[in-house]
């Protein structure tokens, strides 16, 4: 994005410093981070979970859980005033006001008990003195102005009858309610698809440019830096490693760590090879549907959602097989009738020759050995009541294997997936996100399945650790001969592991092809909207910096060690 024009600072921070409680990881979360917004600026602060950047951006707004979380030292001027030093009333009168802030994960940012006009009101009556008529209209202006339909009847909704990008939109017409100089977003794409993704994008760009805004744009994907940024700040265990234009940023990096993120970005395989199909296939859908019956009630008829309709696809051994499309197009439904947890209403789901679509629980036990599944969320799908080697083992001994014999599978399978076998005595919570789905994977591999359904299993994880996970399934799958059904919204990701691609829109199967057709030459106009929403599709990695990932391992170790 050429940078637009930049009047006064908005925000000047200097030197900030904020100190964690005695007891973890290291003593500050933020150390000494210096760092300028001004008016009708994009600065785009990036790093890792952990890195700071999060933290900063609470301690601007005055959201620090205090007192265990404290600012130290340093200061931040709002046009000329410390925030820092302000008292919570000022503050409070600031926050929302002058200077809006759009969080990561918008279900829980907003009150469930409350309709969404109650809520954007809320801020209005806060710090306004607009009567109950003008808060109405003003409401109404808003939703319409973030390009969500039927404002009127969106207004009287409640949170959880929204869909995610619709939230999201919620959070920034609330945001924006009282036109603030400066807007801070936490990571306000990162859950969404790739379509939803973009209009988010495209909505804060707009709004910033329209208003002449600064805005604080906080992520770990520098696709999306490379779709908004005028200025590029990245993070570090705290510290600000790098600063500058994002011209020079995105293609001149200084620091190894800068450049570790970029190299970690997945981009299109052009030398990947077509995957050659060899003897019968292993998993075989003809025309699969799965109807879910919702609402209705004693006196009240429900509906009827199709989530799945006439798929068909085959996946051979040895092959990874992505499945492609937004929210809602039926893919993880497809991968649960596939494992056993949805029973299909139509059609065949062929196993080795066995139709798996009309066995019973009972009947289909003995096949789960055969088919495992690597979920989205690693912290849910653990217990965190049990150790590690536990988990690992559960599956396996369900099955008749000793348990002497089981947990010692468990260490290998951990050194497998490349984490030391004392991680076989700690708890899940022990462990950060990509480690989690290290071990999702050992679970997974440890009844030798011949099929593995992975659904999303990076789609929660730092750019970085996509990378290193998505690197260790590549290799686990070449190394066994496992055959993977690869579900995800993000095609980049899709690029990077798989073979065949099928792409999936409202239920339906609308293209399906290798991964070299789908990427240089998409026949349907649905896959090519998915291409053209990829952030950053334009920037060109620079070729120094492609396939450079792990030959130092710097990003890596912020994240997984």
């Amino acid at each position: 994005m050429t940078p637009g024009e930049t009047g006064d600072v908005l925000l000047d921070v200097r030197d900030l410093t904020v100190a964690l409680p005695r007891g973890a990881e290291r003593p500050h979360a933020v150390e000494d981070v210096s760092l300028r917004i001004r008016r009708n600026e994009i600065l785009c602060v990036v790093g890792e979970s952990g890195s700071g950047k999060s933290m900063t951006a609470h301690a601007i707004m005055g959201l620090l859980p205090k007192p265990h979380v404290r600012v130290a030292a340093g200061r931040a001027d709002y046009l000329g005033r410390d925030i820092l030093a302000m008292s919570d009333a000022e503050q409070r009168s600031l926050r929302g006001g002058r200077i809006a802030m759009i969080f990561q994960e918008p279900m829980t940012a907003l009150n469930p008990l409350m309709t969404v006009g109650d809520q954007i009101e809320e801020s209005l009556k806060a710090h306004s003195a607009m009567d109950r008529a003008a808060r109405r209209a003003r409401v109404l202006e808003l939703l319409e102005d973030v390009g969500l339909p039927d404002p009127d009847r969106l207004r009287r909704s409640y949170p959880f009858r929204l869909s995610g990008g619709q939230r999201q939109r919620v959070m920034i017409a609330m945001a924006l309610a009282l036109e603030p100089d400066l807007l801070i977003a936490d990571e306000p794409t990162t859950a969404l698809d790739v379509t939803t993704q973009r209009q988010i994008l495209d909505l804060i760009r707009k709004v910033q440019a329209e208003r002449r805004m600064g805005v604080m744009f906080i992520t770990h994907d520098f696709g999306v830096v490379a779709e908004i940024a005028t200025t590029v700040a990245v993070m570090q265990h705290g510290k600000c490693v790098e600063i500058g234009p994002a011209e020079q940023v995105l293609n001149r990096p200084r620091h190894p760590y800068t450049c570790e993120l970029i190299a970690a970005v997945p981009h299109y395989i052009e030398h990947r090879e077509d995957f050659t199909k060899r003897g019968e296939a292993l998993l075989t859908a003809e025309k699969v549907r799965k109807v879910f019956h919702i609402g209705g009630g004693l006196f009240r008829k429900g509906r009827d959602l199709v989530a799945g309709d006439d798929i068909s696809l085959t996946i051979h051994p040895g092959e990874t097989l992505g499945v492609v499309g937004e929210s809602g197009s039926g893919k993880s439904t497809l991968g649960r009738c596939i494992v056993g947890l949805h029973k299909a209403d139509g059609g065949r789901i062929l196993f080795q020759g066995r139709d798996l679509a009309g066995l019973s629980r009972k009947q289909f036990r003995p096949v789960r050995k055969d088919i495992q599944m690597i979920f989205q969320d690693p912290y849910a799908s653990l217990n965190p009541r049990h150790k590690v080697a536990d988990i690992i083992a559960q599956g396996p001994v369900a099955f008749g294997e000793p348990k002497a014999k089981a947990a010692a599978r468990a260490r290998e399978l951990l050194r497998l997936v490349g984490l030391p076998e004392s991680a076989a005595e700690r708890y899940p919570h022990e462990f950060s996100g990509g480690q989690r789905q290290r071990i999702s994977i050992a679970r997974a591999l440890a009844l030798e399945p011949k099929l593995i359904i992975a659904d999303e299993p990076v789609s929660a994880l730092d750019v970085s650790v996509q990378r290193q996970v998505l690197d260790l399934l590549d290799d686990i799958r070449h190394r066994l001969g496992l055959a993977m059904l690869f579900i995800t919204h993000d095609l980049r990701i899709a690029a990077q592991v798989c073979d065949t691609i099928a792409v999936m829109q409202r239920g339906r199967v609308v293209e399906l092809n290798s991964a070299r057709e789908v990427f240089q030459n998409p026949r349907h106009a649905y896959t090519r909207t998915l291409l053209d929403a990829i952030p950053g599709k334009a920037w060109e990695i620079p070729e120094n910096l492609r396939n450079r990932h792990g030959a130092s391992g710097t990003a890596g170790r912020g994240a997984v060690a």
